[in-house]
Order: structure tokens, then C-alpha cells, then sequence
């Protein structure tokens, strides 16, 4: 059994659309992270880095003590190693695939993630921010349209693997930032693809967005640098 430690987010549905994927039996510990519950010591030790989402496999290839994960990117690759599924075993293909979560957990999240985050949550509107991150994340979107172009179905190739689903939980956010895939032809033929899965929908269906607006007690707990 897995326990996800998660909140609906794109960091967090990259671990769900994967343990649907799977077929893995797990149990959804939430995380409400506009409380602050991130910071809980409980958490914080399986989290250190205070961030959703986080698993506890506590039936581990070792047959030892569970073995706690934090960092989507890490999680990504232990699952699917404990699987054998979504990740190639040949060089190439481990390559092919490695790389590019990879530049997802380091570019296209973090860049997307700031570009929301001034362009939408910030309560001062910071032109040279907007536009510096913006143009950051204009730049991935064309990243990832031309390598789908050239490999003409998936991130990484011909097959379905963990690239894509580190991918796409970002790229869902396009409308809310004011992106439109009509820019990005081979993206947008990609994203139809996967949004049609039955476990990527099954793995956005867990846990629900909070819609009312941010506190300001909320918005410092998820926007500040640290919980004192």
C-alpha cells in the first residue's frame, strides 16, 4: 500500500495520474497546504522540504521498513521502478525518458509556477516579473511543441512514459495563464491524447480545489519563505 501525502496541484497530480496508471492500491493522506498542514512536523519528516507531493510505500521491493519519497521527479522514477512499467531499461531509452523529467521538475514547473504565481496570486503586479517569466515559459511551451514534433506522439517517444506525466498536470494550467495551445500544434495534439486517458482523468479526479478566494492568512502561508 502507498500513502500520497498530496493536494490537487499539478505537483501533486503527476503522483495520482501515476498510481492510477499503475494500478497500485494507495490511500490519499490530504494535505491542506493553504493551512499550512505542509509544515507539520509529521510531515515535515517525510517532507523536509515542506512541499506536496510525498509517498510512503510501506510494502517495498526489500520486504524492509517503508520507504518514504519526497520531489515528484524522485517519486516518479521509484514507482516506476518498483513497477518495471513507464520507465525504459535500455540506455537509450532510460536517457531519453530521464532527461526529460528532468527538465520539467527544473524548468517547466518552476517557470510556469512563478509565472502564475505573479501573474495570478501576487497581490502587487510586478511588469518586469510578468514579463520576465512569461517569456520563460512561452520559450518551454515551444521546447516541448518542437521535441513532440519531432518524436510525433509522446514526450519521449513512441511510448507512454513518466516524461509525459510530468509534463501534462503543467500544461493544464495554460488557460488560467493566459497560454493557448493553438500556438503549439503538436502539444495541443499531445495534450487531447493524454487528457483522454481514463487513469490520467481518474488521477485528476482526487481531491477537489479549494475555489474561494485566498486569505491573506493563506496566501502568506503558501507564498512565504517559511512557517515560524
Amino acid at each position: 500500500m502507498i500513502d500520497l501525502h498530496y493536494a490537487p496541484t499539478p505537483n501533486g497530480w503527476k503522483i495520482s495520474i501515476l498510481l492510477e496508471e499503475l494500478g497500485l492500491p494507495y490511500t490519499v493522506v490530504p494535505i491542506d497546504i493553504r493551512a499550512g498542514e505542509q509544515f507539520k512536523p509529521e510531515f515535515l519528516a517525510i517532507s523536509p522540504n515542506n512541499r506536496i507531493p510525498a509517498i510512503v510505500d510501506r510494502a517495498p521491493a526489500d520486504c524492509g521498513e517503508p520507504i518514504s519519497v519526497f520531489e515528484t521527479g524522485a517519486i516518479l522514477i521509484y514507482l516506476a521502478e518498483k513497477t518495471g512499467r513507464y520507465l525504459p531499461v535500455d540506455a537509450r531509452g532510460r536517457t531519453r525518458v530521464l532527461q526529460w523529467v528532468m527538465w520539467q521538475t527544473a524548468g517547466l514547473g518552476p517557470m510556469l509556477g512563478q509565472h502564475g504565481h505573479f501573474h495570478l496570486y501576487a497581490p502587487e503586479k510586478i511588469p518586469y516579473a510578468i514579463d520576465r517569466f512569461r517569456r520563460e515559459a512561452t520559450r518551454l511551451y515551444g521546447v516541448l511543441d518542437t521535441q513532440l514534433g519531432k518524436t510525433g506522439r509522446f514526450v519521449a517517444g513512441d511510448e507512454y512514459t513518466i516524461a509525459d506525466m510530468a509534463c501534462f498536470p503543467w500544461t493544464m494550467t495554460h488557460k488560467a495563464q493566459g497560454f493557448t495551445l493553438d500556438d503549439y500544434p503538436n502539444l495541443k495534439r499531445w495534450y487531447a491524447e493524454v487528457r483522454g486517458r481514463p487513469q490520467v482523468q481518474a488521477g485528476l479526479s482526487v481531491g477537489k480545489f479549494v475555489k474561494e478566494p485566498f486569505s491573506d492568512e493563506a496566501r502568506t502561508i503558501m507564498f512565504g519563505a517559511s512557517k515560524s
